[in-house]
């Protein structure tokens, strides 16, 4: 019993490794972040379909409620990825990742006045220490700064981030990860598809193993991997757990792309984090 749940953890932690791997691999891929997004899509789409395939999945979506939610929540998705690669192109990986990383606090403002459910007090809090976070980052708010542009694309993909992830809440219980995560995928590389024609895409004949990379172990493995720890885990937990990709992604950017993090990274990266534990820490008592 002891050595599978040490094999549980090892493997939560894996994947928040893996998915961390993302944002160096968007900063070190030599093209748009809409084109990289588009790859990622579409490869790990025929990944996860072939797996699928192989285990004799039941790919099916029951009812059209689903599939609107489904659809609607895939455009979150895919305004997402796009928004969070080009906030770390911008500025750098540390940045994007610690931007992104206010979505706790944001979707547990978001979630009571989309559910028009009570408030907790608690959020205001968290949500202040996220303020106080993204200011340490950026104390200068000049859009010409790279800095700046880095904090607002990335605030901006958390906001869609968690918008998607309250509007699955519900229907994601219906249906085995594996197949939602088909179907959105299927939808952001259609959506995504009109950028091709628009945008340089000739880079690909030279980072074609990175895309691969990416859509394998980033997308595919290490999403299916943390689908797989929440059967394991209170959701709580794994999002402690899952608090640490920052970290990883600041030290694999300092380790291939040598990125050195300035005190203001350490110091309003620590807040936002926290805010992330507490957040985690307090849902899980009130359970």
């Amino acid at each position: 019993m002891k050595n599978q749940h040490l094999r549980n953890v090892l493997e939560l932690c894996l994947s928040t490794l893996l998915i961390s791997a993302a944002g160096v691999l968007g900063k070190y891929i030599n093209m748009p972040a809409a084109v990289i997004i588009w790859w990622r899509a579409c490869l790990a789409l025929i990944i996860l379909l072939l797996f699928c395939i192989y285990k004799k999945m039941d790919l099916k979506i029951s009812s059209k409620k689903d599939k609107a939610i489904i659809f609607t929540s895939a455009l979150f998705l895919g305004a997402h990825w796009v928004t969070y690669f080009y906030s770390i192109k911008v500025s750098n990986v540390s940045i994007g990742m610690l931007s992104l990383y206010t979505f706790p606090a944001i979707t547990s403002i978001l979630e009571p006045l989309i559910r028009k459910t009570p408030f907790n007090k608690t959020h205001l809090f968290l949500a202040i220490l996220v303020l106080i976070g993204l200011y340490i980052l950026v104390p200068e708010l000049n859009f010409g700064n790279s800095s700046a542009k880095g904090v607002f694309w990335g605030l901006f993909s958390a906001i869609l981030f968690s918008l998607r992830n309250i509007m699955l809440k519900d229907t994601s219980r219906s249906y085995d990860g594996k197949t939602v995560m088909i179907y959105q995928l299927f939808i952001v590389t259609l959506v995504v598809s009109p950028v091709l024609y628009f945008l340089d895409t000739s880079g690909i004949k030279t980072q074609y193993p990175y895309i691969i990379i990416l859509a394998l172990l980033s997308t595919a493995i290490g999403h299916s991997l943390f689908v797989k720890g929440l059967k394991n885990f209170s959701a709580s937990t794994a999002s402690i757990i899952m608090s640490t990709q920052p970290v990883y992604g600041i030290i694999l950017a300092f380790i291939f792309l040598n990125e050195i993090p300035t005190m203001n990274t350490f110091i309003g990266g620590s807040l936002i984090i926290s805010t992330v534990i507490i957040e985690s820490i307090r849902s899980s008592k009130s359970k």
